[in-house]
């Protein structure tokens, strides 16, 4: 080694113990400042893991569970009784014109057109209990396909009934 490699050398050396001493430097100066003021906690902080870690469903067993399904069932019932569709109107026209009317005016999925007669009589003919049925239950016909209550569940049997007789004397 020439004599300007060993003087490189020596004095890379020394830059990287001085960097090494201010890195040390800069370590001892955190732990000092951290020791002194800690990190503040979020006084939620055991609510948030307890409900992070709680179970995300039940289980129903035995009696007591079936008791606890049911009255589940009857609650969802009622929350969804509660939310009926349009207001709850029982005007055919409103429901036809807000629901209905997207396939039955235009033909689409094979809706049979509500100025179509010739098309309505052999379903007409069938009776209205039958039309009544597939429109709560739903139909899948030759033609193409009748949502069970056209779409919305929300719409009760009531609804429904009003709607399927407003259609009828509209295509009589």
């Amino acid at each position: 080694m020439t004599k300007t490699d060993l003087e490189f050398l020596k004095r890379f050396s020394m830059l990287i113990g001085v960097l090494s001493l201010i890195a040390l430097a800069f370590i001892v100066l955190a732990h000092y400042i951290y020791s002194n003021h800690p990190a503040s906690t979020n006084p939620n902080a055991e609510k948030i893991a307890t409900d992070r870690l709680a179970p995300v469903g039940d289980s129903y067993a035995g009696d007591t569970g079936r008791a606890a399904m049911l009255a589940a069932e009857e609650a969802r019932k009622k929350a969804a009784a509660a939310q009926v569709a349009y207001g709850g109107t029982t005007d055919g026209k409103v429901i036809y014109d807000s629901l209905c009317g997207a396939c039955h005016k235009s033909g689409a999925g094979g809706a049979p057109r509500l100025d179509d007669k010739a098309n309505w009589a052999p379903r007409v003919a069938q009776g209205v209990d039958t039309l009544i049925k597939h429109a709560t239950e739903g139909f899948t016909g030759k033609a193409g396909v009748m949502p069970p209550r056209g779409g919305n569940p929300s719409l009760n049997d009531e609804q429904v009934k009003a709607t399927v007789h407003w259609m009828i004397d509209q295509v009589k």
